[in-house]
């Protein structure tokens, strides 16, 4: 969700400043561009230094720089800023927010700001609970500001209370749901399948093939940006998850993907089966190595895996949508065809290994989208991505 945010970081003359640093560190490593402006006395408790090292920009405190050629614009930060979080405000920083108090930079980029603004006080028992700081509160909140609530438990005074700052990642997860709440997928669970499964030979070798996992990591991701709440369910990858907030589980064979999938799905509103699955796994697994010379045989039985696609389709319900995915090498569209209509999907994504870029290992891939009416809409070669929101765009189109 903050994948490419411009995000205004102040700080305030707070101790919880310490936990700062680690805030800033976790948006940009979420993807975040960050810009840190300070309160002049927050130098006090952490240091510009530590925060332009892990911000990446030249953290900003005075109107001027020190000679005095350059004007730091609070107009164009406001500008910039898709949206502005203090962590830590103190009282009073928070006054004269509430006020209209404009006596420092942050206070003037806060004033001339046009985006939303999240804040996450910090302060001791009484003065958290004073009448005047109440009031502060609410008045911020009355400007459509957001609060984030601080925490009970022990504070700088040594007291134990309520006026702790929410934790960093405590922080990132209010602003996720916030940014989520009018987002298209808000309140919908998507349950997405990718990568390859490895069907065991011996405890040495499996059966495998060269899917990546990258198609369906791009449309959970994806999904998520969009508001859903995404589990994914993949085979063996090297991939990492972008977002944070998708709910990963691990298999390896098909066996285990046909069990998660089953265990899942009810909880689910869209499913979408990009997984590439083993269509037959080996009738015996030996227990030991298979030495070279050691089994007089040269063949490996086969068995079928179990239709994983085909049973989600016979036992889902009418509000839930079902997506597969076809890869073919001939005869691509009929076939597709034919497994949507067979394994009673809403749409399937049919890609071919014999367009160039497309397929396994790919960071692109080129579509085609049939629906349930046979309505085939193509695509020309894109980033995996682009894919993706192509896909979901789809998704959203059927709710």
């Amino acid at each position: 969700m903050l994948k490419n945010k411009n995000i205004i970081l102040g700080i305030t003359g707070s101790i919880a400043a310490y936990k700062s640093a680690y805030l800033c560190r976790k948006l940009v490593h979420l993807g975040a561009n960050v810009k840190v402006v300070m309160s002049p006395d927050a130098k006090h408790f952490i240091t510009p230094l530590t925060l332009s090292t892990l911000s990446n920009n030249t953290v900003l405190i005075e109107f001027t720089t020190q000679n005095g050629n350059n004007w730091n614009s609070h107009v164009d930060l406001g500008l910039w800023a898709d949206l502005i979080l203090i962590a830590p405000l103190t009282a009073n920083t928070m006054a004269k927010m509430a006020n209209g108090i404009c006596d420092n930079l942050l206070l003037a980029t806060y004033l001339s700001a046009r985006c939303p603004i999240y804040f996450a006080p910090a302060m001791d028992l009484d003065m958290f609970q004073h009448p005047s700081t109440i009031k502060n509160m609410e008045q911020l909140m009355d400007y459509g500001h957001e609060l984030i609530p601080p925490k009970e438990g022990e504070l700088a005074s040594g007291l134990i209370g309520e006026g702790r700052m929410a934790e960093p990642e405590n922080i990132i997860a209010f602003i996720n749901n916030k940014l989520k709440e009018n987002l298209p997928l808000k309140g919908k669970k998507v349950m997405v399948t990718a990568g390859p499964t490895y069907e065991a030979i011996d405890p040495v070798r499996f059966i495998g093939n060269h899917s990546s996992g990258k198609m369906g990591f791009s449309i959970a991701n994806e999904a998520a940006k969009y508001g859903a709440d995404v589990t994914l369910i993949c085979g063996p990858t090297n991939l990492e998850i972008v977002d944070e907030s998708i709910v990963r589980k691990n298999i390896v064979s098909a066996e285990d993907l046909y069990k998660a999938c089953l265990d899942s799905y009810k909880d689910h509103d869209i499913i979408i089966m990009s997984a590439a699955v083993a269509d037959f796994t080996p009738e015996f697994k030996h227990e030991q190595k298979i030495k070279k010379g050691e089994n007089p045989k040269t063949s490996i039985a086969l068995k079928s895996t179990s239709d994983i696609l085909k049973k989600i389709g016979e036992l889902k319900s009418d509000d839930q949508i079902l997506v597969g995915f076809a890869l073919e090498t001939n005869e691509e569209e009929a076939n597709a065809k034919k497994k949507l209509k067979n394994k009673n999907l809403d749409f399937i994504v049919l890609n071919s290994l014999n367009d160039e870029g497309a397929g396994f290992q790919h960071f692109t891939n080129k579509i085609s989208i049939i629906d349930k009416g046979n309505n085939v809409t193509s695509f020309k070669l894109k980033h995996k991505l682009e894919v993706a929101k192509d896909i979901i765009k789809k998704v959203i189109s059927l709710l």
